[in-house]
């Protein structure tokens, strides 16, 4: 009997520990990581084919394996992931090129630099949901840049289309494999003068393919986490509350029975009934990540019933962040909002403000999932 109910008296808490079932992750939601989370770096060696505007008509082969038109170079890459499905790359290459207005490799030799920004769209992430584990992930691109040709002090734009396939390693590091198609202004290879063709059409532009092989190393936190439905988590904890409440009637029950099984035969005697207390449970009120308002509806119909079967008691209102996100201060002023917050709500619903007591605890990782910190836990004094 006392047993249960000191189980009783830490249910309402300790039963979020509890809701950690897979089948709860959401395929596709995430919870947003702060800006200097999930950014990556890659170096690759490049096999590039170049096409000039100023070739046509003149009958050269088209083959990308003809050395007047191709060359090795290396890029290099910095970039962040903010969703699994959607990224920006800033990238850098060029050093050699070829202006390929002769079948002679020496004569078409071309220094130059391109600077572009690219979308990434993690396609594997998009269709298939978020898996940090994935071997393989498929990641079309577009960007535009700027390039300059060096050895005729030219400049001009750049657009280009890509896919970039990388092959996780482990969780720092993955081997890439980048395919990617750019056009330029015609007067990239140095020959027309004065942007006469601004990107129009592949036709007229100056382009080049290039694959490329490298790696990608990932900086400081790269994972995602995936978000709990809190509606679930909130039903499961009332679903245990409900069935502890009735292990402890049935046990209440059984006790009085047996204390009032005395036959007739027997001397009186004094029988001591141990009292039972019902314990008022804590209410626990999530918050989305960097927000202190704006709860599960669940979570303040928890609270508005609460309040309602306790309008004569004192309650203790405590806030708490998430320590695994932001810095200290910042998780102590949030979670003294968050606290605020639920004051209001709760005078809103008839409680005199003088008889709550509030408390903000900052940065905490007392529950699990970590999205579970960012809340505030409501108890009757």
């Amino acid at each position: 009997m006392k047993k249960l109910l000191v189980i009783l008296a830490f249910a309402g808490v300790s039963t979020v520990g509890m809701a950690q079932n897979e089948n709860q992750e959401q395929k596709y939601s995430v919870e947003t990581n702060s800006f200097w989370s999930n950014w990556f770096v890659q170096a690759n060696l490049g096999y590039d084919v170049f096409y000039s505007n100023q070739e046509k008509g003149k009958g050269f082969s088209k083959s990308p394996f003809k050395s007047f038109r191709s060359n090795f170079a290396p890029t290099i890459a910095v970039g962040k992931w903010f969703t699994p499905g959607i990224g920006l790359r800033t990238k850098l290459g060029g050093v050699w090129g070829r202006t390929v207005n002769s079948e002679i490799a020496s004569k078409n030799k071309m220094n130059y630099f391109q600077i572009q920004e690219q979308v990434l769209f993690n396609l594997s992430n998009l269709i298939c949901g978020y898996q940090e584990n994935r071997l393989w992930n498929a990641i079309p691109y577009a960007g535009v840049g700027l390039l300059r040709n060096y050895n005729d002090n030219e400049n001009c734009h750049t657009g280009t289309i890509g896919l970039l396939n990388t092959f996780r390693l482990n969780s720092k590091w993955a081997l890439n494999l980048d395919l990617s198609y750019c056009i330029s202004d015609d007067d990239f290879d140095g020959e027309q003068k004065g942007h006469k063709n601004y990107l129009t059409s592949p036709a007229n532009g100056d382009r080049f393919i290039a694959v490329e092989v490298g790696v990608t190393y990932n900086l400081g936190k790269n994972k995602f986490k995936k978000t709990r439905n809190y509606d679930d988590i909130i039903a499961m904890q009332e679903s245990q509350i409900n069935d502890l409440k009735a292990q402890l009637a049935a046990a209440a029950k059984a006790e009085t029975a047996s204390q009032s099984d005395v036959t007739l035969n027997q001397e009186p005697k004094t029988v001591v009934v141990e009292k039972v207390v019902e314990k008022v449970l804590p209410v626990q009120i999530f918050f989305d990540f960097n927000k202190a308002e704006s709860t599960p509806e669940k979570g303040m119909l928890a609270l508005k019933a609460l309040v309602e079967n306790s309008k004569d008691k004192s309650f203790k209102v405590t806030g708490y962040a998430d320590s695994k996100t932001g810095k200290s201060n910042y998780n102590q002023k949030i979670s003294e909002k968050r606290a605020n917050y639920v004051v209001n709500e709760m005078v809103k619903m008839g409680v005199d403000r003088n008889k709550i007591e509030v408390a903000a605890c900052g940065g905490v990782e007392t529950w699990a999932p970590e999205s579970s910190n960012r809340c505030v836990v409501v108890e009757v004094k």
